[in-house]
């Protein structure tokens, strides 16, 4: 990539190293590296660099978004932090950065709990119910986003 390319983060939070293997009826049998290969091929095509980072902890989550905010934007699956992660909350109001919420699972069809999101109202856009395709429809999403703040 130019020196010039716009970079965007993709990250992922808790749990979602195991993805693959890990309620495969809820999250399909695709594993996080293949799901960061097609985003960053895509980020290719689209001429931007993707990041990828994963983190289990809500202050590694956190310091990922403060790492990216002067990137051109940030496509996060917060995964459980959602339901309730003020601090991943502020942290995405805090920066200056697009960010779009992905989930994989459409978070309205199952337990009462996930159907809250502490983090999407201050989030840039929200993608839920799509699959690992929904990453795709994010990075899309947080360049549109970005755009929209240059014009």
């Amino acid at each position: 990539m130019p020196e010039n390319t716009a970079t965007v983060l993709l990250l992922n939070g808790p749990n979602l190293n195991l993805l693959g293997t890990r309620d495969p009826e809820q999250y399909g049998t695709t594993t996080l590296a293949r799901v960061e290969e097609r985003v960053v091929a895509l980020g290719k095509e689209l001429g931007v660099e993707v990041v990828c980072a994963q983190s289990n902890s809500e202050g590694g989550m956190v310091d990922h978004i403060h790492s990216a905010r002067h990137y051109a934007g940030v496509v996060m699956n917060p995964g459980a932090y959602a339901h309730y992660s003020i601090a991943l909350r502020d942290a995405i109001d805090a920066v200056e950065a697009p960010v779009v919420e992905v989930h994989i699972s459409n978070v309205y069809a199952r337990e009462e709990f996930r159907r809250t999101s502490v983090t999407a109202p201050v989030a840039a856009g929200y993608v839920a119910g799509c699959g690992i395709v929904g990453y795709e429809l994010g990075l899309r999403a947080v360049l549109s986003r970005a755009a929209e703040r240059r014009d």
